[in-house]
């Protein structure tokens, strides 16, 4: 695959783990990013990209990325955003305004998908945070998108969001939460400040992406559980009330992370979803 930006081998040892340097905002960043390819396929056809959680990176995924290669046959481009996993790390003073995620999904994205010549269709996969940029980079550029995959997308902010961050951000300051996070960033507090200040700002209350959904027009599968300490169903409830062509799929026995707690039928779903919408060449 032809790269039109200058890339080096990731600081953190990883197989195909590499960092490209994107202009953002009036400075330059570093973004994490990974390459997987299905096994024993040829990998035609649209790419996925995976779009991680508000205190996710590339190895937080473990192994689900692969795991969707191989049941789809598609490659796949896994990154951790800015602030995350060996990504650049917030600077010392910056705070994230209630535009964090519109800002990552309208400027970070593209520039990534410019940098790595991903300009034809591609699936987007993302789970919570990373849900929401999916659904806003699918909204706004529908023509360079095959279609979305959400997990535990939020399109509104929501008292147990706001509840389970609190205690989140308790048991960082005051168990090993800190510690086990680490293994997978470099800065880990980059991280989990970035997400943590945003989402117990006040201001980020009234935060909502409806008008959005509104918009989104390409084939959409949102997924959630019944058990998520993050969201209601009604966030997914909403996405298919607004947007144009959304399929839900609501899992008992399921928390927040719909691709661990159970990853055989999330898989079964995002392959025949796949093979459901793919476009015709």
């Amino acid at each position: 695959m032809e790269h039109r930006a200058a890339e080096r081998v990731a600081p953190e040892p990883g197989e195909g783990r590499y960092v490209v340097r994107l202009p953002w905002r009036g400075r330059s960043v570093e973004v994490e990013y990974q390459w997987l390819a299905p096994a024993g396929g040829d990998g035609s056809g649209p790419v996925i990209v995976f779009l991680h959680e508000g205190l996710g990176s590339i190895a937080m995924w473990k192994d689900f990325p692969q795991q969707v290669c191989d049941a789809t046959g598609l490659r796949a481009l896994v990154y951790s955003r800015p602030a995350y996993g060996w990504s650049t790390p917030r600077e010392a003073d910056e705070r994230w305004q209630p535009d964090f995620m519109h800002r990552q999904a309208h400027e970070v994205l593209p520039e990534l998908r410019r940098a790595l010549n991903l300009e034809a269709p591609i699936w987007l996969l993302g789970h919570s945070d990373g849900g929401s940029i999916a659904l806003l980079h699918a909204a706004r550029f529908p023509a360079s998108v095959a279609g979305a995959v959400l997990l535990a997308p939020h399109v509104m902010v929501e008292d147990i969001s706001i509840e389970s961050i609190a205690k989140a951000a308790q048991a960082y300051a005051t168990t090993g939460l800190r510690e086990r996070l680490s293994r997978y960033h470099a800065d880990v507090d980059s991280a989990f400040g970035g997400w943590s200040g945003i989402w117990l700002d006040p201001g980020f209350r009234q935060w909502n992406i409806e008008h959005e959904a509104s918009q989104l027009s390409v084939p959409t599968l949102a997924i959630q559980g019944v058990n998520d300490e993050y969201g209601s169903l009604e966030q997914i409830r909403r996405i298919a009330r607004h947007g144009r062509d959304v399929a839900l799929l609501e899992l008992s026995e399921c928390g927040h992370s719909p691709h661990r707690d159970q990853a055989t039928q999330v898989i079964i779903a995002v392959r025949n979803f796949m093979q459901k919408n793919r476009r015709q060449p």
